[in-house]
């Protein structure tokens, strides 16, 4: 009886500490080693947000600065949705990025990435006791050991009226000429072909 009173204890406390550090990241502090782990890191607010299809949701970012890595001014952000430690993102919020490229145009989010949202009251933050430092000391950071960096230009894809369905007088007029051109084949071939 007493065994299985121990073993109860033992299992409730071991339940519980991998549930409390389920959303625990190791602690790092800002510096440019630890800038130098990410592919792209950016100011951006959120444009729009599309919620999960089973593993990944996005959020599009109007990216305001650039710090680290190559991106257009809107940018997509991948994140986790499957797991109890994923960040909510909500159109508006303005959030700090420090991400890895996933694809050309967009980016994964990690739980235990550096990343941040901007809080207007200095309370709510949390963020500032978990890294050591308030958002704003972060873009002076930012600003003074990555720089600013240009954005990649729009690339404008004219693709003009190619995949149109031709009307009804355009489609006569392919099939007469195809037709024109099979039976002017047909007799070419016939005098030229050998008896």
């Amino acid at each position: 009886m007493i065994n299985a009173i121990i073993k109860s204890i033992v299992f409730f406390f071991l339940f519980c500490y991998v549930n409390l550090n389920a959303c625990q990241c190791p602690l790092s502090g800002l510096s440019i080693a630890e800038c130098d782990k990410y592919d792209i890191v950016f100011k951006g607010r959120v444009k729009n947000v599309v919620e999960c299809d089973n593993i990944f949701g996005e959020a599009v970012f109007e990216i305001d600065e650039l710090y680290k890595g190559q991106a257009k001014k809107t940018f997509k952000v991948l994140f986790e949705c499957n797991t109890p430690c994923y960040q909510k993102f909500n159109v508006g919020d303005e959030w700090v990025i420090y991400s890895r490229y996933k694809q050309v145009n967009n980016c994964k989010l990690d739980w235990c990435s550096r990343s941040r949202k901007f809080f207007k009251s200095e309370k709510e933050d949390f963020y500032t006791l978990t890294y050591g430092n308030d958002y704003d000391d972060e873009l002076k950071f930012l600003r003074k050991n990555l720089g600013l960096h240009r954005f990649l230009k729009e690339a404008k894809i004219e693709t003009g009226n190619r995949n149109t369905i031709p009307n009804v007088n355009q489609t006569i007029i392919i099939l007469l000429c195809s037709i024109t051109v099979i039976v002017l084949f047909y007799f070419i071939f016939n005098k030229w072909k050998p008896k």
